[in-house]
Parts: structure tokens; sequence; C-alpha cells
């Protein structure tokens, strides 16, 4: 199977969420390659910003990784690059609106209680009823096209 294109991305993200892992994780590793890291390395990298970053339910954590793809894929080291920060800002800030324009809020516990899932700050084990609840995958699945469309995939 190709993952380098949209529709394998998003199904790639889908499914890394499907089998357990945090909305970060499903989005940041889905485009390891892309990445030059393996899948294992961006899954620990990811581990932490699930939960809107550590459960805090902060900022949705696909949309956290959409800036992480993004900054590992085209950021800067160099801290004198102005123009780089500029235009990796305006990239980010761009698709968080392509997000808002979708969903209204990227704020993880709103997110949730828009479907009435009460957020904890504690991760919720994985069961069907979970998944059934949750409204997380279509917020990846969003993520993971939006990026794939702005890599050129």
């Amino acid at each position: 199977m190709q993952t380098n294109t949209v529709a394998a991305k998003v199904e790639l993200a889908r499914s890394l969420y499907l089998n357990g892992y945090n909305c970060a994780q499903a989005v940041f590793a889905a485009f390891s390659e892309e990445m030059g890291i393996p899948q294992e390395t961006a899954l620990r990298m990811a581990s932490g910003m699930g939960g809107g970053m550590g459960g805090l339910r902060m900022t949705c954590g696909a949309v956290s990784a959409m800036a992480m793809v993004l900054g590992t894929v085209r950021g800067y080291n160099d801290a004198e690059d102005f123009d780089g920060k500029k235009q990796l800002y305006a990239d980010i800030q761009r698709l968080h609106a392509e997000f808002i324009a979708v969903h209204e809020i990227s704020n993880c516990r709103e997110l949730l209680a828009k479907s009435g899932v009460v957020a904890k700050a504690q991760p919720s084990e994985r069961t069907p009823e979970y998944y059934r609840k949750r409204p997380c995958a279509r917020y990846i699945e969003l993520c993971a096209e939006l990026l794939a469309k702005e890599l050129g995939l």
C-alpha cells in the first residue's frame, strides 16, 4: 500500500488511533516517513501531546501534531532565520484556521464536551465503548488530510 497519498495518510492516522495510540501520536507517526524518522521514534516523540498535552485538555493533540510535523519537515534551526520562523508560523496558523473552519474550536476539552464527553486528566482504557463515544477520529482524519495536502502528497 502506498503511504504517500492523502487517503493513505488519513487511513494510517485513523488506524493508529483505533489501535490505541493517542490523537497526537496517530497524526505525527502517520508522517514519520516524510520526517525521516522511524515510526517508533515518532510515536514516542508525540506520546506526551495526547489528551490536549498530557491530559491537560488544552489544544487538541491532532492539531498539535500538525505543528510538530511541519516543524520537523520545514522548521528552522538557525536562531537568526526570521523569515523561516515567519513562514513556519504562517503555515501552522493557516492549517489551524482550516481546522477551526470545520470544527469551530481546537481546545480538546471543548471538542470533547461538544460530543457529550466529560474530559478527564488521566487516559481512559481503549474499549469499543471508548471509541463509540469519542469524536477524536474525525479530528485526526482532518489533521492528516490537511497535512498531506500541505506536504503535496
